[in-house]
């Protein structure tokens, strides 16, 4: 199995961990964010949540990407109905790596990220959104407060 989705909420460090651990392992990696419709991304920089509704469309892209073996994906996936939605457009088996963090510490990724669509002003919506992964998903977590290069280790070693 190798379709991988790099989830968590906004400034867990999805991309910058979804590229490298892609890299590590001679896949494909897409972030995400770049499968958002137009009408998600402007609905985000006004500072609105998205909706159930509107990720919809999303989750199915993300799926369909997903599709092709050989693939990370960079998505949040907060709650478990979108976690199903992405393996049913991928129609295979996904292993989700779980990227968890602090309020603290996703705050303040999130305030150093100058120009990213996503606010700040929405990380308390994302938590409350957040579904952590149960037992009868494929999942691997790893917390956010140590360096990428350990964090992607620790993907690999679970991986094995």
């Amino acid at each position: 199995m190798t379709r991988y989705v790099v989830m968590g909420v906004s400034g867990c460090g999805k991309s910058r961990i979804g590229a490298a651990f892609a890299q590590a392992k001679g896949l494909r990696f897409v972030d995400g964010d770049d499968l958002h419709p137009a009408a998600n991304i402007a609905k985000m920089r006004r500072g609105a949540p998205l909706t159930d509704a509107d990720r919809t469309p999303w989750l199915a892209q993300v799926g369909a990407v997903l599709a092709r073996d050989g693939t990370v994906v960079a998505c949040s996936a907060l709650k478990r109905a979108y976690r199903d939605q992405i393996r049913q457009a991928a129609a295979a088996s996904v292993t989700f790596l779980y990227l968890r963090g602090s309020r603290a510490v996703l705050l303040a990724r999130m305030q150093a990220r100058p120009g990213h669509f996503m606010p700040p002003s929405l990380l308390d919506s994302q938590l409350a959104t957040l579904e952590e992964p149960s037992l009868d998903e494929t999942f691997v977590m790893a917390d956010i407060d140590q360096p990428p290069e350990a964090i992607i280790a620790q993907f690999q070693e679970a991986l094995r």
